[in-house]
C-alpha cells in the first residue's frame, strides 16, 4: 500500500535547497557580477533552514524532529542490520537518514550564517561584516571558504552515494517518494496506515511561516 510520508511543504524545502546551494556554488566559482546571485542564493538558503527547523517542530509527523531516531544505539544497529543484509523497514528516515539531515542542516546553517560575516578582500562582503572588526571577518571567510565549503562538497558526495547505494543495493528508491510524498508500505500498521495530514491546511501554514522566515531574513541583511 502507499502512505504518505513527505508533506509538499517538505518536499519543495528539499529540492528548493538542493538547487539554491548548486547555484550558489557554481555562481561563486564564476564569479565577477555572479558573486551578487551568490548572496542571493544564500539569502534565500538561509529563510529556507529557518522555515525547516520551525517545520521541524510544527510541521507533519515526518518533517518533526522528534521522529529523528537517530541515537548512537539506533546508529549502530542500523549499521549492524545494513553490514548482515537484514532488513530494516523505516517509514519516516532511517537513524542514519535523520543524522545526515540534522549534520547537513547544521553545516549549511554554518555556512550562510558565516558568509553574512565574510568579506573577499575585494570589492564583496556580507551585510554583517560592519558589526565586526576586519581580524574576525578575516577568520570567519578563511572558515567560509577553505573548510566549511568543503565539508558541504564532501556532504553532496556521502548523500548522493548513500542514494545509489539503497537504490541498487538495496532496490529501495529514495527519490521517488521525494517527489511524489508517498512511499510503498508492506506492513499494515494501525498507527501509520493513512500516512501523514498533507492537507492544504498545513501547507498554507507552511506558507504563511515561509513567509515569516523570509521578512526575519530581509530585515537581518538590511540591519544598519
Amino acid at each position: 500500500m502507499k502512505v504518505r510520508v513527505w508533506d509538499l511543504p517538505l518536499r519543495l524545502f528539499h529540492w528548493a535547497l538542493a538547487t539554491l546551494v548548486i547555484a550558489a556554488i557554481v555562481t561563486v566559482k564564476i564569479g565577477g557580477n555572479a558573486l551578487q546571485w551568490h548572496f542571493y542564493c544564500g539569502y534565500a538558503v538561509l529563510a529556507l533552514l529557518a522555515f525547516r527547523l520551525v517545520w521541524g517542530v510544527f510541521g507533519t509527523r515526518y518533517a518533526r524532529f522528534s521522529s529523528f531516531g537517530c541515537s548512537p544505539s539506533a546508529v549502530i544497529k542500523h549499521l549492524r542490520d545494513l553490514k548482515n543484509g537484514r532488513a530494516s523497514s523505516y517509514l519516516g528516515h532511517t537513524p542514519i537518514g535523520s543524522l545526515s539531515v540534522l549534520v547537513m542542516l547544521a553545516v549549511v546553517l554554518l555556512q550562510v550564517t558565516s558568509g553574512l560575516f565574510s568579506n573577499d578582500d575585494i570589492d564583496s562582503e556580507g551585510p554583517l561584516v560592519k558589526f565586526i572588526s576586519k581580524a574576525l571577518s578575516d577568520r570567519i571567510s578563511w572558515s567560509h571558504t577553505e573548510v566549511n565549503a568543503w565539508l558541504i562538497y564532501g556532504l553532496i558526495g556521502l548523500h548522493v552515494a548513500a542514494v545509489g547505494f539503497y537504490y541498487f543495493k538495496k532496490k529501495n528508491d529514495l527519490v521517488t517518494p521525494m517527489l511524489t510524498g508517498d512511499k510503498e508500505w508492506a506492513h499494515i500498521v494501525a498507527d501509520v496506515r493513512d500516512g501523514v495530514r498533507d492537507t492544504w491546511v498545513s501547507r498554507g501554514a507552511a506558507l504563511l511561516i515561509l513567509g515569516a522566515c523570509m521578512l526575519g531574513v530581509y530585515y537581518l541583511v538590511n540591519a544598519s
